[in-house]
């Protein structure tokens, strides 16, 4: 199964330092322009292993996040792939449907998933939209912090404090502000139960 991640940044137009941030990350899934393409200025697709699909998703929210008034909305896509282009944004299949068709009917939420297991994304979009009343009120520091967590899961909290010079006592709050315990929870039970179908 795949999984294909459309989405858009908030309030782009208050500069673009995030770019250069987002293609690092992009770049961590894949490479340019087979798997990821960033499109009309402010848009991106990254076409990735669907058991990914979730983690590589709160990764480039906590990545934009880091800067301040920016925000991003991800539509996560399941399904196949039935036309391999040499372009992401050309290939087609039913996770490619599927996450335009979320992406369009995004609305208020800032992250959402579409499958063609109804019942098994009603479940995933309540816990995301749980999820997201916290993660899109993170500020750029907890959001660093989140990402740097993130791209060095083997880290210890004195490890991730050494790495981001910060007072491990600091480390520690933010990651529990941030429901960081909790996200990787989730980011469990998603890729646990995507092995049942």
């Amino acid at each position: 199964m795949q999984a294909v991640l459309t989405g858009d940044i908030i309030s782009s137009q208050s500069g673009n330092d995030w770019q250069q941030e987002l293609i690092r990350v992009l770049n961590i899934y894949g490479s340019e322009p087979k798997e990821w393409e960033l499109f009309r200025g402010d848009s991106f697709q990254l076409e990735l292993q669907a058991e990914q699909a979730l983690a590589a998703a709160i990764h480039i929210k906590a990545a934009i996040k880091t800067f301040s008034k920016l925000d991003v909305r991800i539509a996560i896509g399941l399904g196949d792939k039935n036309y391999n282009a040499s372009k992401v944004t050309q290939s087609n299949g039913s996770a490619f449907v599927h996450s335009g068709t979320a992406f369009d009917t995004i609305k208020k939420n800032t992250l959402v998933l579409q499958s063609d297991q109804a019942e098994f994304d009603t479940t995933i979009n309540l816990m995301l939209n749980l999820a997201t009343l916290t993660m899109d009120l993170w500020p750029p520091v907890t959001a660093a912090i989140i990402k740097t967590q993130l791209e060095h899961p083997q880290l210890n909290q004195t490890e991730l404090s050494e790495l981001l010079g910060k007072a491990q006592s600091a480390i520690s709050k933010a990651l529990n502000r941030a429901g960081y315990a909790e996200i990787t929870r989730l980011i469990q039970y998603y890729t646990e139960t995507l092995k049942k179908y």
